[in-house]
């Protein structure tokens, strides 16, 4: 399994790439194997200020959905559009191809709360 060192984490595995006051948010390898498949990728939240820790869409593979949640509060400015056709990217390239919302962080700060590569490593058991 794959931990990049120079992103955040979250415990309900999602993955946070800041650059300036703007971060790539997806969710992680650990999670997509978790999931299996995925099929589908919700999310319509384009324009919206989304709280950290509120739900800013679902993923759907195989056999389940599950929520994504917001690991920081931020504006959404930008949905992944290449996963309407190819949501299995978020299958082959978690941490590229497969990345979901580009926000504009509210709270820079709230960075600061979010899990190490060693600390998500170490929560999943990997």
């Amino acid at each position: 399994m794959n931990f990049p060192s120079e992103l955040k984490y979250t415990k309900d595995h999602e993955w946070v790439k800041v650059e300036g006051n703007e971060a790539y948010i997806g969710i992680t390898d650990f999670a997509q194997r978790e999931l299996g498949d995925i099929v589908y990728v919700d999310i319509n939240s384009v324009g919206d200020e989304v709280a950290k820790e509120e739900v800013f869409g679902t993923v759907e593979a195989v056999k389940t959905v599950s929520d994504l949640f917001m690991p920081v509060t931020g504006t959404v400015l930008e949905i992944n559009s290449a996963l309407n056709d190819n949501p299995e990217l978020v299958n082959s390239d978690p941490y590229g191809e497969g990345w979901m919302v580009k926000v504009s962080l509210s709270e820079v700060a709230e960075i600061e709360d979010l899990l190490t590569a060693d600390a998500y490593q170490a929560l999943v058991g990997a």
